[in-house]
């Protein structure tokens, strides 16, 4: 029997990419089932960039001050989507706010270092330590228009221990977030992702 064609997906990054490598190295197996198409980014310079070009993946930058307002960065990001046609995106540590052309076109999942709802945003660790949560960790969701309030795919716990930093917590929380990341995107790829009155599950 021969293996199915990979689900071409698009990767959006900010930062160091350490989620994108996670995705990297699990696509190296014919059997996940998933193929980066390429990599996209709101900032030039990166090391998540980096990543990407050792791993001989196409990178594209959609930087917002290059566009005159919002809706403009957005539709120029749907478009260099568009050039790609991936049957998903994911956005792994992405840190903009994705709006209504990219939304309405693509299924968008993204990871969050927190047990949503709480802690939504940028600072979701930091904001667990000021809250002297006992128990945190990271969810897997689908995109929406509000910010981290999409569907939950998945999540997993991590205890907050006494002495913690934003620092030890966060790489802790990553080292169950990029096992968790890669789980629910290659289910996504191989199985799909059904919503049913607001709630996302993959059958």
């Amino acid at each position: 029997m021969s293996t199915p064609e990979p689900t071409g997906i698009v990767v959006l990054i900010s930062g160091s990419g350490t989620n994108l490598q996670a995705l990297i190295d699990a696509s190296s197996d014919p059997a996940y089932g998933v193929r980066i198409l390429a990599v996209g980014a709101d900032r030039d310079g990166i090391a998540g960039l980096r990543r990407a070009d050792a791993a001989g993946l196409e990178t594209f930058v959609c930087r917002v001050p290059d566009h005159p307002t919002r809706l403009a960065w957005d539709a120029a990001l749907a478009a260099r989507l568009d050039a790609h046609a991936p049957a998903f995106v994911v956005s792994a540590g992405f840190m903009r706010l994705l709006g209504p052309e990219v939304l309405s076109r693509y299924v968008v999942l993204n990871t969050h270092p927190a047990l949503l709802p709480a802690f939504p945003g940028a600072h979701a660790v930091r904001d667990a330590l000021a809250a002297a949560a006992e128990v945190t960790g990271c969810t897997v969701h689908l995109v929406d228009a509000g910010l981290d309030t999409g569907p939950v795919l998945a999540q997993a716990r991590v205890e907050v221990v006494p002495g913690d930093t934003e620092e030890t917590l966060h790489a802790r929380i990553k080292a169950v977030e990029h096992p968790l990341l890669v789980e629910v995107v290659g289910r996504a790829a191989r199985e799909g992702i059904t919503v049913t009155d607001g709630k996302a599950s993959i059958p």
